[in-house]
Formats: C-alpha cells, structure tokens, sequence
C-alpha cells in the first residue's frame, strides 16, 4: 500500500526501506512542530503491513535496513510491533537493523524484558527527540515527553541492547531562554551517553503556535551567530565517551561532523573560524526541513 501523507524520516535512514507502521504522530502537540499537519494520527492495519513487506521483499529481497513510519511506531504495544518485527526478519534474510523514531513517554513505559524482546528481534537503533535539556523549555513548547523520561528511556534502552540517536534543536529556547537551554541540555546528554547525537536548528513553521508567538513578541528567535554560539557552548560542555556527532542537516547554518571527544578542539575550531567570517555560513534561503 502507498505511504499515507508526507514522509518525515531521518537523513541517515535515505537508503533504508520505510515501512509505515502507524499514521502520523501518536503526541502531534509540540509547538514548534507541523511534520504531521496533513494526516491524524492512526494505527495501519495488519493486513496492509504485512501487504507492504510481501511487496519490498518480492523485489528486494536483500534489504538491509528498515525504518518504521510514522513519528513513534513504539506506541504499539509488544504484542503488537513483535510479529512485524519478526515478519521482518523472516522476510529479508541479509537485514542488518530495524530503527524507529521512539517517544521518550512510550519507552520509559515498557519493562526492560519487553525492550529486550524488542533488541532481539533487530530493532536496534531508535531516534529521540530530547529537543532540550530544560523542562521550563519544553513546558513552554508543548513537548509531551519530559526531560527525566527522555534521560531514563535512552539508559534503559542501551542498557537493552538498543543504540539511541538523539536530537537538539539549537535555538528552541529563542533569546530568552537560551543560557538555560544549552546549560540543561549539556547536563541531560551527558547524563544520557547516546551513541548518536544530531543537533538540528530550529526554523519556525508559518502556522505552528512558536510561529504564532514569535510574531506576537513572545519569543525571539535567534541569528544565524546566535545560533553559532549555542553550537560551541554545548560541545564545550560535554563530557561524552564516544559518540558520533553530526550537526549537518539542512537546517544548520554550519555543517559539521565527528566523533566526540576525539573531535571536539577540531570541530570547535570550525565553529571559531565560522564566528569569524573565515567559514560561510549557509544561507537562510539555502535551509530547509
């Protein structure tokens, strides 16, 4: 069957199968969000899964990555996500990993027997949106899963066997709130130790209620050098053991990528060359989604 609405997935999920599992966003509340805007949020039916397996497997019988649509495929409950997993696995003889994007409140809502079962039957890598280390910043945007709950699922799930890939979003605080948001979100990731980490910039949506605000005076959204110093201060701050740093989806104003803590003096010097006009920024019109 047809993907239903947009496809939102990650940059490095391109090349994987996108196997859509749920409809839309099971939270579909943050503010600074329209990712899901053209569809509601529903369960697909089984028989229009295991249709969609049957189709990628007759012709590509050697995939090697799957990724579950929509926004959080984990807010099915094991007994539902486990025969399709295992459908998988039974459908593609060379796959290598089952990833999902994974809402913090779903995981910190299953026992670690049930994210157990979840490892062994391939899913391996789950993508989490932390936003921001500050709760008042995440209060303020609407975001459904807490910090502490984004902390705990990301160290529940490793301890699983399940790598977490967790996302940023530079500039969610506006100029208001921004000391906080790097200072707390530096405390959470450190506290978290994910395998990946992705810091994205915010750009407001025409539409979302952060849009709404921006215009009414209630939020300030920051420049491209503002932006620039939230990306130094949080890499100087953390304390990660190994990592794997990128900072270069579409919507950054400086792409970078490394390993942290190998990479850290190299990757802030990138950012003092950028600060001082000896690296161009990309341009407001040149960002996207």
């Amino acid at each position: 069957m047809p993907i239903i609405g947009s496809v939102i997935r990650p940059p490095a999920e391109a090349d994987s199968f996108l196997l859509q599992v749920t409809v839309g966003c099971s939270a579909a509340q943050c503010a600074f969000c329209a990712a899901y805007a053209d569809k509601s949020f529903c369960v697909k039916p089984a028989d229009e899964i295991n249709a969609d397996i049957r189709n990628q497997a007759a012709r590509h019988p050697y995939t090697r990555r799957i990724f579950l649509l929509d926004g959080d495929a984990l807010v099915l409950p094991n007994r539902q996500i486990i025969p399709i997993l295992q459908s998988l696995r039974a459908s593609f003889p060379t796959l290598s990993r089952i990833s999902s994007y994974a809402n913090a409140f779903h995981l910190c809502r299953r026992t670690e027997r049930e994210l157990s079962e979840l490892a062994a039957e391939n899913l391996k890598l789950v993508y989490v949106g932390l936003e921001s280390g500050a709760q008042s910043v995440l209060d303020r945007v609407r975001k459904r899963a807490t910090v502490a709950e984004s902390v705990e699922g990301v160290r529940r799930a490793a301890a699983c066997g399940i790598k977490s890939s967790v996302m940023v979003l530079l500039g969610l605080g506006g100029r208001e709130a921004s000391d906080e948001h790097v200072r707390e979100t530096i405390d959470a990731l450190n506290r978290m130790q994910p395998r990946y980490l992705s810091l994205l910039s915010l750009m407001l949506i025409e539409g979302t209620p952060l849009f709404q605000a921006a215009g009414q005076g209630f939020f300030t959204p920051l420049s491209d050098r503002e932006m620039l110093r939230e990306t130094r201060a949080l890499l100087a701050g953390l304390e990660l053991e190994g990592t794997v740093f990128t900072c270069n989806h579409a919507s950054n104003f400086l792409p970078l990528a490394g390993r942290l803590p190998r990479d850290r003096e190299r990757l802030l010097s990138e950012i003092d060359a950028a600060r001082a006009g000896r690296i161009a920024l990309r341009p407001e019109w040149l960002r996207g989604l």
